[in-house]
């Protein structure tokens, strides 16, 4: 009797909420549709090819990001392909780590200035973009330049080398530009990580591209999105100074909302495959851990649906209008989603279908097609950039993004709701930020060959030379060394700066010679590298061959001490192992 009465209240509950599915279901193929159509432009958004390349200034706000920051920048300056870009990076008095870390970079390349906000941190992201802002223009005023196009990124992002090429081609004609964001490749388990895998490449792949085809605001990502400096000085004007609104949990996504409001002109540059899985894009790691994914979207929910709906209601135009009620509708249908799953594990258990009426057989069959062909839709964005295999675990992973959204949806109504209750301000939630290891950046580098010409030390056509003469098993560096057109130093500069290793100078006689001897001779001998210094807990090695996995595990085994590789040429290391080993 009492399974009976859980049967009967489950199969009420049956009708409401699958009318809600299918609304929600047909709002989804709505989409799908027009993203069908834009294989037909309604609009031009391709590029203006041979855009003569204007300044570009990156804006990179941080709050104790010592540990990622200083690869960020040694990685993607070795990977840009742009002539004019200088990267802008904010700090805080009071995070003095990261202060030292971005001024360390900023003495070694001169398109890296620090930033330091002149109040104690943290505040919020919009904030600190603020006050980066005003540097960029007092170094405007220093140094006679002028930035025409602002790009705002953070402290976990990899640059795509040609996304400044395209944010330039692409603001010839528009006022803001956003480059698509895909989350790095992770393991098939790792579920919470997945879930964004997912969600970015379907909605990068769709969404966004619909919105921008059809004229409808697009906010922005948080990173890659480029601003022409018309639209940021405007946005500055109409709101005593506040470039970014201090006071949004999401700025990206109210400045992509308040530009369209003020009549630019937005894109979002469809993602598009440069061969293989090279897709122009920011690539990043998102949370791997379920609390820290339900911070970020909590954080997500609080200022896109809630903060949203108090600062800008729902005027607009009928477009605008469509997309506010997208961007919210999830303080919905996230919750609902979460009933729902547990509502089909309840009736698979018990067989509940038998007794369904003809209405809700209607129902449950429409809204189960749509799921079908809104998963398959899904499979398809996510096979597209991670493989067959791994798209093969969406559907186990919509389960665990149905939790997490819910979570994060109804824990954003309550703080939202507290907060409103006793008159205090939202507080913004930073997100802890990793960096990809060194082997998974080498898909990214430039190519020695172009750094080497990009810096004036080899001509193009010394280049396509020395291409077509190296021999097959011959690393193109050390053909160009043997033939005379660099010296050996030259190259390892160029090694260096491509591989964000430092390029070393030892003398003999300032090593000691226990710090020689804490790794095997053999082994040293074998790896070609020496250790030179030991310092709060790392083991410093000099040696003229990149390091490879297999190096730094053999390395690994034999010292419980942090590995950090330096860069000597091959003549400095002779001198140095004729002299200690």
């Amino acid at each position: 009797m009492h399974f009976r009465a859980v049967d009967d209240f489950i199969l009420g509950l049956i009708t409401p909420l699958a009318i809600a599915f299918l609304i929600g279901g047909l709002d989804d193929l709505a989409v799908d549709l027009a993203w069908l159509s834009t294989i037909f432009p309604l609009r031009p958004t391709r590029p203006q090819p041979n855009a003569p390349p204007v300044p570009i200034a990156i804006l990179v706000p941080l709050w104790k990001e010592h540990a990622v920051i200083t690869r960020m920048l040694e990685h993607n300056l070795a990977a840009i392909r742009y002539p004019e870009y200088h990267f802008f990076v904010g700090v805080y008095a009071n995070d003095p780590e990261t202060e030292d870390a971005v001024a360390a970079v900023s003495e070694r390349y001169p398109n890296v200035h620090l930033a330091i906000c002149p109040h104690d941190g943290p505040t919020s992201k919009a904030d600190c973009l603020n006050w980066i802002y005003q540097h960029v223009g007092l170094y405007e005023e220093h140094h006679e330049i002028a930035f025409e196009v602002i790009v705002t990124h953070d402290a976990e992002d990899i640059i795509h080398p040609e996304e400044l090429r395209w944010i330039n081609a692409y603001a010839v004609h528009h006022d803001f530009i956003q480059i698509p964001v895909l989350a790095l490749a992770t393991p098939f388990w790792s579920f919470v990580h997945g879930v964004y895998c997912d969600e970015f490449a379907e909605y990068h792949t769709r969404d966004m591209v619909v919105r921008s085809r059809f004229g409808c605001f697009v906010p922005g990502s948080g990173v890659g999105t480029g601003y022409r400096r018309e639209a940021l000085e405007e946005l500055a004007r109409v709101s005593s100074n506040r470039v970014f609104e201090p006071a949004a949990l999401t700025e990206d996504y109210e400045s992509g909302l308040r530009i369209h409001r003020l009549g630019f002109r937005q894109v979002f540059v469809p993602l598009t495959r440069l061969g293989g899985n090279d897709f122009v894009a920011t690539r990043e790691y998102f949370p791997k851990k379920w609390r820290t994914a339900i911070r970020q979207r909590t954080r997500w929910v609080t200022g896109i649906a809630l903060q949203g709906w108090e600062r800008f209601g729902w005027s607009g135009s009928l477009g605008d209008w469509y997309w506010l009620w997208r961007d919210r509708k999830g303080l919905l249908g996230s919750p609902l989603g979460i009933i729902a799953n547990a509502i089909l594990f309840y009736g698979l258990a018990t067989a509940l279908w038998t007794r369904f009426t003809p209405l809700q057989w209607t129902l449950t069959s429409a809204t189960l097609g749509l799921q079908v062909w809104r998963t398959a839709f899904r499979i398809g964005c996510v096979a597209r950039v991670y493989g067959l295999k791994f798209a093969c675990g969406v559907p186990a992973r919509a389960i665990c993004a149905n939790a997490l959204n819910a979570g994060a949806t109804v824990l954003a109504v309550i703080r939202y709701a507290a907060a409103k209750a006793q008159g205090r301000p939202l507080r913004w939630v930073k997100t802890e930020h990793s960096y990809p290891s060194r082997t998974t950046l080498l898909a990214h580098k430039r190519k020695i060959g172009e750094i080497l010409v990009a810096t004036g030390q080899v001509s193009a056509g010394a280049l396509k030379q020395a291409l077509a003469s190296c021999p097959a098993a011959t690393p193109l560096g050390a053909h160009l060394v043997r033939s005379g057109a660099i010296t050996e130093d030259i190259l390892y500069e160029a090694l260096s700066f491509q591989q964000g290793l430092p390029l070393t100078q030892i003398a003999a006689e300032d090593v000691v010679p226990r710090v020689v001897r804490i790794l095997p001779q053999p082994v040293t001998r074998e790896w070609r590298v020496l250790p030179f210094k030991i310092e709060d807990g790392n083991l410093y090695l000099a040696g003229p061959d990149l390091p490879t996995t297999a190096m730094n595990t053999v390395l690994s085994g034999h010292t419980s001490l942090t590995i950090r590789f330096h860069l000597v040429t091959p003549t400095e290391y002779e001198k140095l192992a004729d002299a200690l080993l």
